[in-house]
């Protein structure tokens, strides 16, 4: 771990333009049980809508410090700007966090100039390879706690996200996988697994998250089986520096038909 670039407020490897633009669009989580959207997950995009790609293929090592704090920047200010009241999910790059309260300082100073509670932010992050330093990434989730945000541990049951980071990262939420959710509703290996997810959040006192969600099948049996808080297209696609249509009554009647088929079963 190299040294940390700040001194005297400010920080060479963080601060300075980027050399490209870029905007932010905004994806709905939802909790069924509730009937109600509880956070919009903020993912980059080109400053016309183009794909996440097309702006994180110019992402060199360079820059990668400047681009992980612009986007925490860019996201606080287009969530205050729409009117957001739920809570506001940011990816952050491990990699790109070398003291943690060096490094949410930027972050601090954009919510308090917005009016932005820090705790209605939830940092996400994913690890596709290896985490070759656990006890850094622990040190910044425990960080972060202690400054009053959440983080959620993101794509659980894909790659190297796995039960090996839980053994030893604590984070406050855990984001099932989209391979684990799909076709969840006809796949009875898929359902075990995810009744198991299920119950290791129980244990570990964790809020489970299922990404993907497609179908309605998949979104009420997933409801049957407790996991009531959910993402996916079938919701909403991310929306381009917008909040997209408002979800109250498919969710209410999502909730109705779980509510009924919660009663059947009772009688049956």
């Amino acid at each position: 771990m190299k040294h940390c670039a700040r001194v005297a407020g400010h920080c060479g490897r963080c601060e300075g333009e980027l050399p490209f633009d870029f905007t932010m669009a905004f994806q709905p989580i939802v909790d069924l049980a509730a009937a109600r959207v509880t956070t919009y997950e903020a993912l980059v995009r080109g400053p016309n809508g183009e794909s996440a790609w097309s702006v994180l293929s110019q992402v060199t090592e360079e820059l990668l410090y400047r681009f992980d704090q612009a986007c925490r920047v860019r996201a606080i200010e287009m969530a205050s700007e729409l009117g957001m009241q739920e809570k506001l999910s940011i990816n952050f790059l491990p990699n790109a966090v070398y003291e943690p309260s060096a490094c949410i300082q930027a972050t601090l100073e954009v919510s308090e100039r917005v009016g932005w509670p820090t705790e209605k932010i939830v940092f996400e992050f994913t690890e596709t390879e290896r985490v070759s330093d656990q006890a850094h990434l622990k040190h910044i989730i425990d960080s972060y706690r202690s400054m009053g945000f959440t983080t959620a541990l993101d794509d659980f049951g894909n790659g190297y996200a796995n039960l090996d980071l839980l053994t030893v990262l604590e984070p406050d939420k855990l984001k099932v996988d989209r391979e684990l959710v799909m076709g969840c509703d006809r796949d009875p290996r898929r359902q075990a697994l995810l009744h198991a997810v299920r119950g290791l959040a129980t244990e570990l006192d964790l809020q489970v998250i299922a990404e993907g969600v497609e179908t309605r099948e998949e979104a009420l049996w997933l409801g049957r089986a407790g996991l009531t808080r959910q993402q996916g297209y079938f919701y909403a696609r991310p929306a381009v520096a917008s909040l997209g249509e408002d979800l109250t009554p498919r969710l209410r009647e999502l909730r109705e038909a779980l509510t009924a088929e919660t009663a059947r079963s009772r009688v049956d």
